[in-house]
């Protein structure tokens, strides 16, 4: 993990957000490349209203000394920060950052169990999951040591999580984290008999790992919902951390429509990060 980019609003939760990048920064030699985007017209620039530009300007400076007083943190004495302004609150705009920089994680602060109901539903958090390539993570609380131990992945095993799945797993296992593959059971019509569930995870292994060593792996977890059993599952065995998977801008995947991530986020204590399939 070379670079980490956190938007900053200046917020306490931002705070938490770069404090977050801080600790796994150190533990990495990673980069942090925060960046503040401002809500300027885009015309503002270009017109010759000398008082609007003259406004603008005053804007863009007092933003740099915003972020100035924001990095003055002890935790991150020994990082190396990178502040990036951009003129224009345009959220792709970071997608575009971490291609060009290879940045490997985005970091996001949102606010408690409130703000985190509008995670998935038109937030400034949700245009970043929609619009990045690279894994997103939703801080929601100070950071405490940032080990994720173990790392709860819910996943409906279809070829369409073939991509997110490859993705999960690699992360997690350059962090050395311990992944629980997830397979949550529902009742009624989407009920599956333990045959089936199993006959669909072998193939799915088989496309994804080439063999089967994994398929003890995977836990049978039965709920009345996915985010329940997801939630459920994340607080038996004390996890650190909930990966889910999205479309990016289509939204969430099938296996998460509806309310169901926006649930997982709202009542999730635990952070939670974002694979785009």
């Amino acid at each position: 993990m070379k670079k980490i980019i956190v938007p900053v609003d200046f917020s306490k939760h931002s705070e938490y957000a770069i404090e977050s990048a801080a600790i796994l920064a150190k533990r990495n030699n990673s980069e942090i490349l925060a960046v503040h985007m401002l809500e300027l017209s885009e015309t503002s620039f270009s017109q010759s209203d000398s008082n609007n530009q003259l406004n603008d300007l005053f804007i863009m400076k007092r933003a740099e000394q915003q972020f100035e007083d924001f990095l003055n943190k002890k935790f991150l004495e020994g990082v190396k920060v990178t502040p990036i302004i951009k003129r224009f609150k345009v959220f792709r705009e970071l997608n575009e950052i971490a291609k060009s920089e290879h940045a490997d994680l985005v970091i996001m602060g949102s606010h408690g169990t409130s703000g985190m109901s509008e995670i998935f539903i038109g937030s400034n958090t949700e245009r970043v999951v929609r619009h990045s390539d690279i894994p997103v993570l939703v801080i929601k609380n100070q950071p405490n040591n940032m080990h994720f131990e173990n790392v709860v992945y819910g996943c409906d095993f279809t070829d369409e999580s073939i991509a997110s799945y490859i993705k999960v797993s690699k992360f997690f296992a350059d962090m050395g984290s311990k992944l629980h593959l997830l397979f949550i059971n529902l009742p009624d019509f989407a009920f599956k008999s333990t045959n089936e569930m199993e006959a669909r995870v072998a193939e799915f292994l088989k496309k994804t790992e080439g063999n089967l060593k994994k398929l003890n792996d995977v836990v049978y977890f039965s709920d009345y919902s996915i985010e329940k059993g997801i939630l459920n599952y994340a607080n038996k065995v004390g996890a650190d951390l909930i990966a889910v998977s999205t479309h990016g801008r289509k939204g969430i995947a099938h296996f998460f429509e509806g309310s169901i991530s926006e649930d997982i986020a709202n009542h999730s204590v635990l952070p939670v990060m974002t694979f785009k399939i």
